[in-house]
């Protein structure tokens, strides 16, 4: 059935593509989220207050897996084929097989900001590797990276040339640098989740293991969850954010519920970023981001040297990271305890992966790529108001996310 799907799907574009092109429409498509939010968000904000005549559409749906009526299909195709646009934030395999319209964009705003492990086509021949025969991000027109040093890392895992990747900065970092959000969102947050009150927070977000999202798991067993109640938790939290494609279940034992939180449901993991005064990952891209606020970082990479004959990085993992290598529980409690955290690392890791993107990536997106793709169409200013609605403020925004969370975890 799902071949039958790609292969109607495919049909319909190329029915629809005997159509002319809407050269003011911009499709956001992702098949990793519902509603407007991300670097989607920040990307529609700019657009916005340009007051540009535009069209937007929205193609959103939550999971990859969730499955597609024919009548879904063919309603996306047509937007695609008319499309002077289209916006992805992640994997879209639908999209792969197609052949891009004259004059028209497919653009990928890449989800991750930075590089570090490989992925894609950069991981050829291991284990979990694409085929060399593999349409996947092929037919990119366009790809945003975070910086200069990153342009050569996606263009080899997108199987694109280098002249296709631009590097404006990631959108959502923006919100690094509005001091009024952040504000915010530590004040409500805090107040939501009262247990952080009175205490530093340790956030632990690691990435999975395995292959791919079947596969994927992590080994909590070899967290030692006792030893780091008994030595941390009169003066901190630890709070969980557990990659989505994890299978495995995290289970906290009830004698240590008031030191360990699981918040793996909570989307925005940049918002958990904004209470967290350590952070604990291994070979996860949110390091980038984290390191935006200038605090200590720790990496409990406990499996390393087989991760690199596994997966591999684009840099030396042992020379790369901004904080200290661990491999053990008591490792993390005595750098924590000692306070060995290496932050002195962190600027020049911050200006290598962000250049001078900061605080203004959302914009760059709009000059550099969006408004290029349609200048073959002049763009006027409209004397009364845009075609676009205006997106719900950073806040509103971020309320609605705390408004839903209440909701799923309502009895």
């Amino acid at each position: 059935m799902k071949a039958i799907k790609r292969r109607f799907f495919k049909f319909v574009y190329m029915l629809c593509s005997i159509l002319p092109i809407n050269k003011r429409k911009i499709s956001f498509a992702s098949d990793s989220r519902s509603e407007l939010n991300g670097n989607f968000y920040f990307v529609y904000e700019e657009l916005y207050k340009r007051n540009l005549d535009i069209d937007v559409k929205f193609i959103f749906n939550e999971r990859i897996n969730n499955k597609k009526t024919f009548g879904d299909l063919a309603k996306t195709a047509l937007q695609f084929a008319t499309s002077k646009i289209i916006l992805l934030d992640d994997f879209y395999p639908l999209v792969y097989p197609l052949k891009i319209r004259k004059n028209a964009d497919l653009i990928q705003i890449w989800h991750a900001a930075g590089a570090f492990k490989t992925f894609g086509y950069s991981r050829i021949g291991r284990p979990g590797g694409p085929s060399p025969n593999s349409k996947n991000h092929k037919n990119y027109t366009k790809a945003v990276v975070s910086s200069e040093g990153v342009r050569e890392n996606y263009a080899e895992g997108f199987g694109i040339t280098v002249d296709k990747i631009y590097p404006a900065g990631i959108p959502r970092s923006d919100i690094f640098f509005d001091v009024k959000y952040k504000d915010y969102v530590r004040k409500t947050l805090t107040e939501k989740y009262p247990f952080i009150k009175g205490k530093k927070v340790i956030l632990f977000a690691p990435t999975f293991r395995g292959n791919g999202q079947a596969s994927a798991y992590y080994p909590f067993e070899i967290l030692n969850l006792k030893k780091l109640y008994n030595e941390l938790h009169e003066e901190y939290v630890f709070l969980f954010k557990i990659h989505p494609f994890v299978n495995n279940k995290l289970n906290i034992p009830y004698e240590y519920a008031d030191f360990f939180f699981d918040l793996s449901d909570y989307r925005e993991i940049n918002d958990l970023l904004l209470i967290t005064d350590i952070l604990i990952t291994d070979y996860s891209s949110v390091c980038f981001e984290f390191a935006l606020l200038n605090k200590p970082m720790l990496f409990f990479a406990f499996d390393v040297e087989k991760y690199i004959e596994e997966r591999d990085f684009y840099y030396n993992y042992f020379d790369f990271i901004p904080g200290p290598l661990l491999k053990t529980t008591s490792e993390i409690i005595s750098t924590i305890k000692e306070q060995k955290f290496e932050t002195e690392k962190i600027q020049s890791f911050v200006k290598y992966f962000f250049d001078d993107t900061l605080g203004n990536a959302s914009k760059n997106v709009v000059d550099h790529l969006i408004i290029p793709s349609l200048n073959d169409n002049p763009l006027y200013e409209l004397e009364d108001e845009t075609k676009l609605s205006p997106p719900s403020s950073r806040i509103e925004l971020f309320e609605r996310s705390i408004r839903d969370r209440n909701t799923e975890e309502s009895p």
